[in-house]
């Protein structure tokens, strides 16, 4: 099916649309995509690289050097959604898709940021809706184990929940 449309009506829509597009940005190096995606794992990991991220720069470099420049420098960075906002989505998203060890740097990352234990359970029970009982599950045992993981680590070693 093709949409014909008077030539005047056409004229005015793509003025309209050129006048109302966003300039294209000036892209920024990869370089400075890396940087920026560098601070965003530093504020999340109090000053520290990621461990995960800096072994596969060693085995995968473009890999790493992808990740870092794009989901972190690129999408990560944006504004309209706050760390604790980012976090909890992306426990959510690894959370319902199975990718429990994304999962647990990002939720380690939520605690860091100050998001209780609490949250990060409602979240698991969330999953159970949109995923299931067996992901919510699965996602729940690595949160106990990152649980544990960051109570043992703690002077005095005890507890269970952050």
């Amino acid at each position: 099916m093709t949409l014909t449309m008077p030539a005047s009506l056409r004229d005015a829509a793509a003025a309209l649309l050129i006048a109302v597009a966003p300039a294209p940005a000036i892209a920024d190096s990869t370089e400075e995509r890396r940087q920026r995606g560098d601070a965003v794992i530093r504020s999340l990991n109090h000053g520290q690289p990621q461990p995960v991220l800096e072994s596969m720069r060693r085995e995968f470099p473009f890999l790493a050097d992808a990740t870092e420049a794009y989901a972190l420098g690129d999408v990560w960075s944006r504004p309209g959604l706050d760390n604790r906002t980012r976090q909890l989505s992306a426990v959510a998203a690894f959370a319902a898709t199975g990718q429990t060890a994304l999962m647990k740097v990002h939720a380690g990352y939520a605690l860091n940021i100050g998001v209780p234990a609490d949250e990060l359970k409602e979240v698991v029970y969330m999953v159970t809706v949109v995923a299931g009982f067996p992901r919510a599950i699965e996602a729940s045992q690595t949160l106990s184990e990152l649980f544990a993981e960051r109570a043992a680590a703690r002077p005095g070693g005890g507890g269970t929940t952050p």
